[in-house]
């Protein structure tokens, strides 16, 4: 079997392995009457994210229990699409929840092609993490090297330590996703662990798209902001890369849909949508601690567009002990200390000790006094800005690994992008620049929903960064660099400045998100460093240009779409 052929049926499986309780919480969803295609997304994306974690848990109590768990989400999601889709009322949502979902496998497949364009699929999760960034950690081996502990031995002690690394360490709903796919087919030499990887990073496109919809914004925005994503550092980078990073921006991506929907202030007083608020928010920490840089102002910026009454609060708070409190637990009494991470980035303090959380932030922020805590947060700044990159490559001090003028400035280009969080965004600054233009020479000018959508996003994508630079302690450690922030804040940044250029002129939005596109792609079609006896590869090549048209297509006129409220 060609490897290219073994790819493509390997990533079917497990999109269709994640798939299955995403449509049957959609058609259920459906057949109760649910058609706002926010609420259905955010519903789909809550039910699979919770079936992961019963399936940890269940594994932690017994492996058997694990596994039975496991085949009965699949099977009683088969059965569940059977029974439904007789009844109109199910069937209802997926017409129009196709384009998210069919975005979703084009992405997955797109990432995949792209990643494995020279072959190197002997040791793919090896490949992964030098193949569009240079030499990455080995981060993002860790939900699979748990996963395999687990999978074995349950609760039966916690996993040996991985490096400097406990399980405890990283919250676990990557690892809950692997567990619940290994029983139905899995590989030693980790093709199966890559690719489930990037399915699950790709679930940032369905959460994208539900906030898109949420917005009011006309169709040809919606796509044009999607596809400014799609081909952008973040989804290649960190979608081929499968460390559990930007699994958590779909179910934040989702969560903002609903505050930011026209329907909020409805939801805001019933305790379904506030459990329902309170399980994507849980779900995205239980991705990756990074996430609460995000959470904290998105519920500030919920409770400010409409105040939730008591039962709501409620609801969300049952929901969000529920989810949360069984893996504090875990990490207090099974594998403690369980708090590294989190004394790490607020601390700037990555030492193995027993010492509380608190305490080691207050004790370094004591350390550094004012002077030294000033001088942190503006290196932060520094560090969103990319200072420091721009400076290294500017002096000829930036790191490299091949030779020639051109793989260079590629790596430079790379290594830039990868830290810095306004190099990320690089060329899509022209939008809100151009938008602050019109703005001053066009007073009275006309402010559509994309001028509103705009600064919506644009603020809360501000004061998130802004927060995460307060929050972040600021020594070399523990900088402000784009991988230690989260990953929902840059996509939510793209979707503002693509916004703001639509505001300006359409067909300058379009040029603009086109010329970013391929920008984009060029940077990271290259492969710098290939692995011996390896080629590029006409066949994967044709299947990620394919996929990348296919999602244009999709985005940009999806032929079973249809048209209603958010």
């Amino acid at each position: 079997m060609s490897f290219n052929l073994e790819l493509g049926l390997i990533l079917l499986q497990e999109l269709a392995l994640l798939a299955l309780p995403l449509v049957a919480a959609t058609m259920f969803a459906g057949s109760l009457g649910l058609r706002s295609p926010v609420l259905l997304v955010a519903v789909a994306l809550a039910a699979s994210g919770a079936a992961a974690m019963l399936v940890f848990w269940g594994f932690y109590a017994e492996p058997e229990i694990g596994k039975t768990l496991s085949f009965l989400i699949e099977l009683g999601s088969v059965a569940a699409v059977l029974a439904l889709f007789r009844s109109p009322g199910a069937r209802a949502p997926l017409r129009e929840l196709a384009t998210p979902f069919a975005l979703w496998i084009l992405a997955s497949y797109f990432v995949t092609y792209l990643g494995f364009l020279h072959g190197a699929t002997g040791e793919p999760i090896i490949y992964a993490s030098h193949r569009f960034a240079g030499a990455l950690p080995d981060d993002n081996v860790l939900p699979g090297i748990f996963s395999d502990w687990f999978y074995a031995h349950g609760h039966h002690g916690p996993p040996p330590p991985f490096g400097e690394w406990l399980a405890s360490d990283r919250p676990p709903l990557q690892t809950s996703y692997i567990l619940g796919m290994r029983p139905f087919g899995w590989d030693a030499g980790g093709l199966h662990y890559q690719e489930l990887g990037v399915a699950l990073q790709m679930l940032w496109v369905p959460g994208a798209w539900a906030l898109l919809r949420a917005s009011d914004l006309g169709p040809r925005l919606r796509a044009l902001a999607i596809v400014a994503a799609m081909f952008s550092d973040i989804t290649i980078v960190h979608g081929f890369y499968v460390w559990p990073k930007l699994i958590a921006a779909g179910f934040l991506l989702a969560a903002l849909a609903m505050a930011m929907s026209p329907g909020w202030k409805a939801w805001a007083r019933d305790p379904r949508a506030g459990a329902l608020f309170a399980a994507l928010c849980t779900l995205g920490m239980l991705s990756h601690g990074s996430s609460a840089f995000l959470v904290v102002p998105l519920i500030v910026f919920a409770f400010w567009r409409a105040l939730p009454d008591w039962r709501w609060i409620g609801a969300a708070a049952a929901a969000a002990l529920l989810l949360y409190v069984p893996w504090t637990a875990y990490q207090h009494y099974a594998d403690p200390p369980g708090n590294r991470l989190v004394k790490w980035q607020l601390g700037g303090n990555d030492a193995i000790n027993d010492d509380g959380t608190l305490s080691t932030i207050v004790e370094g922020y004591r350390e550094e006094g004012l002077d030294g805590t000033l001088s942190n947060k503006w290196t932060n700044v520094q560090a969103i800005v990319g200072v420091g990159e721009v400076r290294a490559v500017v002096d000829g001090h930036s790191p490299r690994e091949t030779s020639g003028s051109l793989n260079h400035t590629i790596e430079d280009l790379r290594w830039v992008r990868f830290y810095g969080f306004l190099p990320l965004l690089g060329f899509l600054l022209l939008g809100p620049l151009a938008m602050a233009f019109r703005a001053a020479v066009d007073r009275g000018g006309g402010r559509g929903p994309e001028w509103r959508f705009a600064l919506r996003a644009g603020a809360l994508a501000l004061a998130a960064t802004a927060f995460w630079a307060l929050a972040m302690f600021g020594n070399p450690i523990s900088e402000a660099v784009l991988h230690q922030g989260c990953l929902a804040v840059p996509l939510l940044a793209i979707f503002a400045c693509v916004a703001a250029a639509y505001a300006v002129d359409r067909r300058f939005a379009a040029c603009l998100v086109a010329f970013n596109a391929i920008f984009v792609v060029a940077l990271y079609v290259p492969v710098l460093l290939p692995p011996l006896e390896t080629s590029y590869s006409f066949l994967a090549g044709l299947v990620a240009a394919l996929a990348l048209l296919g999602f244009l297509w999709v985005a940009w006129r999806p032929p079973w779409a249809t048209e209603s409220t958010a």
